[in-house]
């Protein structure tokens, strides 16, 4: 089992920045592709980002990219979800994702999920 714990969350204006990390613990000796997912009220969850374990394979959903930067240390069994030039739009709870065999776009590629940080920006 893998276990997943999201910090950094908060409350910030627009345009401000914020990270998230993610810590893995448990079966971290398994290599560990990455993701982090969103879901804000009244929304189905959607992808934000995601990253392989080896970094060579980043995705980014449209509506963040040139705005987000996720990055990984494998060191400390962390991702990291740099968030920049923030939008009240990107105001959501944001779940951090493991996948020991994929690293995709959707939900069903990730078999170990924390419990989720809310970010929360002011116009």
């Amino acid at each position: 089992q893998v276990q997943l714990v999201e910090f950094g969350g908060g409350l910030v204006q627009a345009g401000g920045s914020l990270t998230l990390s993610c810590a893995a613990s448990g079966r971290t000796f398994t290599r560990l592709n990455m993701g982090w997912f969103r879901q804000a009220p009244g929304k189905e969850r959607e992808f934000v980002a995601a990253i392989s374990w080896a970094g060579n394979r980043i995705f980014y959903a449209d509506s963040v990219k040139g705005r987000f930067i996720i990055s990984g240390d494998t060191a400390k069994n962390t991702v990291y979800l740099q968030m920049n030039s923030l939008k009240p739009e990107d105001t959501a709870v944001y779940y951090c994702a493991a996948s020991p065999a994929r690293v995709g776009r959707t939900g069903s590629d990730y078999d170990y999920w924390g419990q989720g940080t809310q970010v929360t920006v002011s116009s």
